[in-house]
């Protein structure tokens, strides 16, 4: 086994490889975002399948918004015991458990929508069409608390980690994102004003859930789109959250591009990663387009420490014990998004 199967390290987070499977979601969550047992199986059958870490689907942290049905939540501290035997049965496989937070704003697919949907600015969402309230100073003091909050509730039931949703178009990412983030205050314009309520709340999870306590930010490359966030605004953004003690942060960008096409390339965000590895001293996790061993061995010779498996793994959860008896084994997962068009988030091939 080659440098893939090396221990990856984030703080006190020390995991068995560098697979990572990155936060999914599965829409198997009760309506009020509480476990269940298809879902609880769902997360045991990714930690045998041979993952060094599992992030779990993202988790709402305020009661008032749900962006998507049937999605997990963490909103207040009934969740922690639940979490907690969780997260005791996926150690039972040495795998290591990352709770993803967010706050999804008018990125959102719940039919009818939250009540009240906070963004940057009252500008249109692209693809939802829906408007939101521009956010207050007050609202965004609570939006950052909520986030702290939830990291305490994952600290609480043994989590490994916490990681904050900065990407894929939800309200952190539409605050770094100049298309939807119009503001003329110190939430808007350059990049550090646009990155400042990721700071803050990254500020207030270190001191809610303590200043070692392993803490992710996932973070577009860039937003794939004109006008929205660049690689070198994602790049100031990154350097801003290693000022305020980011742990590590995973690269994803506009994945709903990301379909069929030929694996073998580099995975899609490669480029991005490298340069930002080498810009920033904490870990970063590469997530999209990893099928092959060898490419993802050859870029931790370039600096990344971790690599993000999302449909790959729901396709085959046991894919990292495969590629750890055969490096050269080709994954089953053709990357044609039939996953998200079925209940549960099921592959088409299975």
């Amino acid at each position: 086994m080659g440098t893939l199967f090396e221990e990856m390290c984030i703080g006190s987070l020390r995991a068995r490889n560098r697979l990572v499977r990155a936060a999914t979601y599965e829409g198997l969550a009760t309506d009020d975002g509480h476990l269940t047992p298809e879902l609880t199986a769902v997360c045991e059958e990714l930690a045998a399948g041979g993952a060094g870490t599992v992030i779990l689907g993202y988790a709402y942290v305020t009661p008032d918004e749900q962006p998507n049905p049937r999605m997990l939540g963490i909103y207040d501290d009934s969740f922690v015991p639940e979490y907690r035997k969780l997260v005791k049965r996926l150690h039972s496989y040495d795998a290591r458990v990352v709770s993803q937070i967010v706050y999804g704003g008018s990125a959102t697919k719940l039919d009818p929508p939250s009540a009240r949907i906070l963004g940057p600015s009252a500008v249109p969402n692209p693809k939802t069409g829906i408007v939101p309230v521009e956010a207050s100073r007050g609202d965004i003091r609570l939006l950052v608390e909520s986030f702290a909050a939830a990291a305490r509730r994952a600290r609480d039931a043994g989590f490994d980690g916490v990681e904050l949703h900065a990407a894929h178009g939800y309200l952190l990412s539409q605050f770094l994102n100049p298309q939807l983030n119009r503001r003329t205050d110190e939430y808007g314009g350059p990049v550090e004003n646009r990155a400042r309520i990721v700071v803050e709340a990254l500020a207030a999870i270190r001191r809610e859930a303590g200043a070692e306590y392993p803490v992710l930010v996932k973070l577009n490359s860039s937003d794939g789109v004109e006008g929205g966030l660049t690689e070198d605004d994602s790049l100031e953004a990154a350097q801003l959250l290693v000022e305020a003690g980011v742990s590590a942060i995973e690269v994803s960008g506009p994945w709903r591009a990301c379909r069929a096409r030929d694996f073998d390339g580099e995975p899609f965000f490669a480029a991005y990663a490298q340069r930002l590895a080498r810009a920033v001293p904490v870990p970063v996790i590469l997530t999209g387009g990893n099928r092959r061993v060898d490419a993802m061995e050859r870029l931790v010779d370039e600096g990344i420490a971790g690599f993000g498996l999302c449909r790959p793994l729901i396709c085959e959860p046991d894919l990292p014990k495969r590629w750890a008896a055969d490096p050269q084994a080709v994954p089953r997962c053709v990357s044609c998004n039939g996953c998200s068009a079925t209940p549960g988030h099921r592959c088409v091939l299975r």
